[in-house]
């Protein structure tokens, strides 16, 4: 629980890869035409078979889009083909974790079908190729999309028989489905973060919970009576479709209210999907300017919250806005929605921002799902209360406490950007945000808003004379005891999971452990790497890293120094290869990764033989020692 408090507090979350292992491809194709003879003119069935290696799965022509790569079929032009139908088998409905969605698969065999209509100048035997392009993953991993051609002859014979019927069961496949794609789409998305992220199923119901809390802010719950009164009053105000549905009409209004507010976000997540599309976004786990760019923003609005500044929307768009809701009837009651939205985003800006930058780092259309669960969440209360009226009375009344929890959230929000500004700092190497100014900055900033819900820093929304109640006393004192348990780390001492998303002690630390100082790892020279180990006869390691990987930085801090695995890597040369940054050499180690690998992800631990020959390796990250120490001992055997 601590871990994900302070990923979605502090807004730090995993850079992830793009694709996992490569393997030999395990699909195997052959077609066959039974029987091998058409007439001219006539018609012939064929079975393209694919041949599936254990624990992988192929995806189907009709998977739905915004995920995997589906099969696209497709048969060589052949002037003696007139026309060309695809069949394929019912596939298997799953949820895949590599994209978090639900897709259509084959295992161990897809035995797809092709009806091949012959024109009727066609003589002699024809040749025909098919034409496929797929993509293969297991449940951890996915290699990038594969073409490959498999061909049969058919004699044409104006003696020979009809075509076979399609048997049932068989699914046409719509012609978007049945063709080659004229270029190689990106490689298919892994399990984000090595399998370390969490399950859609937990994100959207932080994303439902952070959209309730939003209602405690000082924009919001004020506006709760205020707005369902409204609904509640509507029809006496002469408003004719209010009055029409009586009770009913004002819940419809305020479904409506809700709708504006949740077209808004879900919009939001949309347009994040379109822009990044479903690979790019993971570019802005270590890129230094957009990662810059979120610093400031959170800057802004940390200040904001503080109380340096307002952030307001434009008066003009309000004033416009505001005029169209008053317009009357459903229409202006989803215009309202949307502006009360609007208005509001001053508040629940620095919940919904690292929200929405962690959907937008993830995969598939969780940008959507994310911004859709969130609404939801802030909405829900109005239309609750809209339906149960009583409720209203039992409301906590406006007060302090909003504003206690708006400068909280401030110093909750200065600190995610610090976060950020260290994710800029790794990538450009500058050097000048180190551990102990990135912990000092943290325990500073988490100090000052217990002190401040104590009492002893005087700011706004704290009386001098007003008591610290139980409540207040507690969570100040929860803030004060999580910053003094980041002292030891200014000294290098472990800080555990946290050591993922803060900087790594500096070497000789004191409190850095003598087995992590053990592994002589060769930084960003392979070709040196892979001299040593010929000239050692040892089993070369390599781990592709990142500067601003996450869990790049879990498996060096928290795996790597484990005594059993430095005993282990003793029997290795190792070359530890960083493939994020803007210089010459990350572009290279990239290159390597890509052209041997068939992959860019990071993290990703490959072992090679003296003479470049690929033993093993291991994709993303894992809290298990054994399956890494697994992983090790294989690579040794082999080489």
């Amino acid at each position: 629980m601590v871990k994900r408090s302070v990923v979605f507090l502090a807004a730090a979350i995993a850079a992830m890869g793009l694709v996992r292992a490569a393997a030999p491809d395990p699909v195997q194709w052959t077609l066959e035409f039974s029987p091998a003879a058409a007439k001219p003119g006539g018609k012939a069935l064929g079975k393209l078979t694919a041949t599936i290696g254990e624990g992988y799965h192929m995806y189907s022509p009709t998977t739905p889009p915004g995920g995997p790569n589906p099969t696209k079929l497709s048969l060589a032009d052949n002037p003696a083909v007139a026309h060309v139908r695809w069949f394929e088998p019912k596939p298997d409905r799953m949820f895949d974790p590599n994209f978090q969605l639900e897709t259509e698969t084959y295992e161990k065999q897809a035995v797809f079908l092709v009806e091949v209509e012959f024109a009727p100048s066609a003589s002699g035997n024809v040749e025909l190729t098919a034409q496929t392009r797929y993509q293969t993953c297991t449940d951890k991993i996915c290699l990038p999309p594969k073409k490959k051609t498999a061909a049969a002859v058919v004699k044409m014979d104006p003696a020979a028989g009809e075509a076979a019927a399609i048997p049932a069961g068989y699914i046409e496949v719509p012609a978007e489905g049945a063709k080659a794609a004229a270029a190689p789409a990106s490689p298919g998305k892994p399990a984000a973060g090595g399998g370390d992220t969490q399950s859609l199923a937990g994100f959207l119901l932080t994303a439902f919970v952070l959209g309730l809390a939003s209602i405690f802010t000082p924009c919001v719950f004020p506006m709760i009576p205020i707005t369902v009164s409204f609904f509640l009053n509507r029809q006496g105000q002469g408003d004719s479709e209010a009055q029409a549905g009586g009770r009913s009409g004002a819940v419809a209004h305020a479904l409506l209210f809700c709708v504006g507010i949740i077209v808004l976000f879900t919009g939001l997540g949309w347009i994040a999907k379109a822009i990044a599309g479903p690979f790019g976004v993971v570019i802005l786990g270590s890129n230094p300017w957009v990662n810059g760019f979120i610093t400031a923003v959170f800057v802004v609005f940390g200040l904001s919250l503080l109380g340096a500044f307002e952030l307001a929307l434009p008066s003009g768009m309000l004033t416009k806005l505001n005029a169209a809701s008053e317009t009357g009837g459903y229409v202006g009651t989803l215009i309202m929605g949307l502006t009360f939205t609007l208005t509001s985003f001053a508040c629940i800006g620095p919940i919904v921002g690292p929200l929405f930058v962690a959907s937008v780092q993830a995969e598939g259309l969780q940008p959507v799902f994310g911004m859709l669960s969130f609404a939801t969440g802030l909405a829900a209360p109005f239309f609750f209360l809209a339906l149960f009226p009583s409720y209203l009375r039992k409301l906590p009344r406006s007060g302090g406490w909003m504003v206690r929890v708006k400068v909280v959230l401030g110093f909750l929000v200065l600190a995610a950007a610090v976060n950020y500004l260290n994710k800029v700092n790794e990538a450009l190497q500058v050097g000048w945000l180190t551990r102990e100014r990135f912990l000092a900055a943290w325990i500073v900033l988490l100090a000052m808003a217990g002190l401040y819900l104590l009492g002893l820093l005087k700011m706004e929304g704290i009386k001098a004379e007003e008591k610290v109640g139980v409540g207040r006393a507690l969570t100040g004192a929860a803030f004060l005891i999580f910053a003094l348990s980041l002292a030891p780390g200014m000294t290098g001492a472990p800080l555990g999971e946290l050591d993922a998303y803060i900087p790594a002690p500096a070497a000789g630390a004191a409190g850095r452990t003598a087995a992590a100082e053990q592994a002589e790892w060769i930084r960003d020279d392979y070709s040196a790497a892979l001299a040593k180990a010929r000239a050692e006869n040892k089993p070369l390691l390599i781990n592709f890293s990142g500067h601003a990987c996450t869990n790049c930085h879990w498996m060096e801090r928290n795996m790597l120094p484990r005594p059993e695995i430095q005993a282990a890597l003793k029997g290795f040369v190792l070359a530890e290869l960083f493939t994020d940054g803007l210089d010459a050499a990350s572009e290279k180690n990239q290159a390597l990764e890509n052209d041997k690998f068939s992959t860019i992800a990071i993290p990703y631990y490959a072992i090679l033989s003296p003479d470049e020959k690929v033993i093993a390796t291991f994709p993303g990250l894992t809290r298990d020692p054994q399956e890494f120490l697994k992983f090790l001992r294989s690579g040794q055997a082999g080489s």
